[in-house]
């Protein structure tokens, strides 16, 4: 007999619609005869509680239903959970949130049948998890990208358009177009000392972030190492013109972007505190330290 599910429903998520279509999603879980316990997030953060007590009580595979904010929170409940070992852990999604940037990498469908279709065929990947620690001490876990800058703003200003669904990353990217300033990094990794001015640093180690845009260059989410993106002083004009690029990937040949890969990095704001963010998620500002775990989880993967 197959073990048990502990499913964690975020309903706020991709506009209130999950907790409409969680009648549909118990009927097909139980076509595949998965079996399953579920629990309705109440309030933000709410998640890590949950992971940690599914897991006391015996849990081991989670699935999250929601966006890459719940999955997000789902991680950095097992991260911080001390019963098992995390990579006793597998986690599988069923995707509802507004920008789903995760389930890109692996070629997961933004279709409830169909992830559940994938849940059913157990096919996981043993995925590498990032950690960074902010000025303030704040510690967060992050599954696909984190950065501060550019993107970091764009985070926080998708608060407040997020109703607009998956064309908020646009809007949000456009506001930082017009009203974010750069500032001066000084950047440390490796044998690596690099001062200059900055419109983001990304800690990358799926491909997608911002509702679909490639910021990484070669990423592998088992390989132990972050796919850094120093995107250095680009103009509004240099991200108009290449906006298609964004989506595409190929903005990482961009003369003013530079790629390295490393296991660990950390990143000082000169002249502001810009905003950091993991996985879209605020985590603070200014100062932060980035470190890879390697092969940290289970997913369940297409």
């Amino acid at each position: 007999m197959s073990k048990p599910w502990f499913i964690i429903v975020n309903p706020s998520s991709g506009n209130r619609n999950t907790s409409q279509q969680w009648e549909e999603i118990q009927q097909l879980l139980n076509t595949k005869k998965i079996d399953f316990s579920f629990v309705f997030t109440q309030f933000s953060k709410h998640e890590i509680e949950l992971v940690d007590k599914a897991i006391l009580d015996g849990f081991r595979n989670i699935i999250s239903i929601g966006g890459d904010g719940t999955l997000h929170h789902v991680v950095n409940g097992i991260m911080r959970q001390r019963y098992v070992k995390t990579s006793d852990i597998t986690i599988a999604v069923i995707p509802q949130g507004t920008g789903n940037d995760w389930i890109k990498t692996y070629n997961i469908p933004n279709d409830v049948e169909k992830a559940i279709e994938i849940i059913s065929k157990k096919k996981t990947i043993l995925q590498d998890i990032g950690v960074l620690e902010t000025e303030n001490k704040t510690v967060s876990y992050f599954n696909n990208v984190a950065g501060l800058g550019y993107d970091g703003y764009i985070v926080n200003k998708l608060k407040t358009l997020k109703r607009f669904g998956s064309i908020a990353y646009l809007l949000s990217g456009l506001a930082g177009l017009l009203l974010y300033k750069k500032s001066v990094f000084k950047i440390i990794f490796d044998d690596r000392i690099l001062e200059t001015n900055c419109l983001m640093t990304i800690f990358g180690l799926c491909k997608f972030s911002g509702g679909g845009m490639q910021f990484t260059k070669d990423v592998n989410s088992t390989d132990g190492l972050f796919d850094i993106t120093i995107a250095k002083n680009l103009n509004l004009f240099d991200l108009v013109f290449n906006l298609p690029k964004l989506y595409s990937g190929k903005i990482v040949h961009h003369k003013k972007i530079e790629t390295y890969k490393t296991k660990e990095i950390t990143v000082i704001p000169q002249t502001t505190k810009p905003f950091i963010q993991a996985d879209g998620e605020l985590i603070g500002t200014g100062k932060v330290s980035v470190k890879i775990i390697e092969k940290a989880i289970n997913f369940i993967v297409n």
